[in-house]
């Protein structure tokens, strides 16, 4: 079950015990032994709860103005790699995004752009391409986009030609 999925079932129903445990084992943190990851887990949890809870109140500049402050934070970059991919894969594919970007928008996508970037550099994961190439077009970049999409699908085509990633990836190469 995706993350944001999941957070969403646990920020809307149930106890605060039981949203908080399903959210940390939805970050993976649930596996990590240890006092610091616990420490990593719960702030992180809870800066994404909040963050998650704004944009549900109707508040998406601030829910903008959150993912920003957490992926500027130098905590975000020491979280595993999954759960980084999760964190900005909530925020780049949020629902109900203003049109046009507002300023606050546009912040949090150029500081997930340069995660991402890092992202797809060490792991050339085609889902990373998708979410950076998103970040190009809303940072008004639509070449670049193109071009990240384009690597993405390369790679997603030699992994499996059927799968939905490689049809999404197309889609939005033919949308630039």
């Amino acid at each position: 079950m995706p993350l944001r999925w999941q957070l969403r079932c646990c920020i809307s129903v149930g106890p605060k015990q039981r949203a908080a445990k399903l959210a940390a084992e939805s970050l993976g943190f649930a596996e990590r032994a240890g006092y610091p990851a616990r420490v990593a887990n719960e702030e992180l949890v809870r800066s994404v709860k909040e963050i998650i809870g704004r944009a549900k109140s109707g508040d998406t500049e601030g829910a903008y103005r959150g993912y920003r402050d957490l992926f500027a934070s130098p905590a975000f970059a020491g979280y595993r790699v999954e759960d980084q991919r999760q964190a900005l894969q909530l925020m780049v594919l949020m629902k109900g995004a203003p049109k046009p970007a507002t300023a606050t928008m546009v912040e949090a996508h150029r500081a997930a752009q340069g995660l991402l970037t890092e992202l797809v550099k060490s792991h050339a994961e085609p889902s990373d391409h998708e979410l950076l190439g998103i970040c190009h077009v809303v940072l008004g970049d639509e070449a670049s986009a193109s071009t990240v999409f384009r690597a993405g699908l390369a790679i997603e085509r030699e992994r499996d030609p059927q799968s939905k990633l490689c049809g999404t990836l197309m889609k939005r190469v033919s949308m630039v």
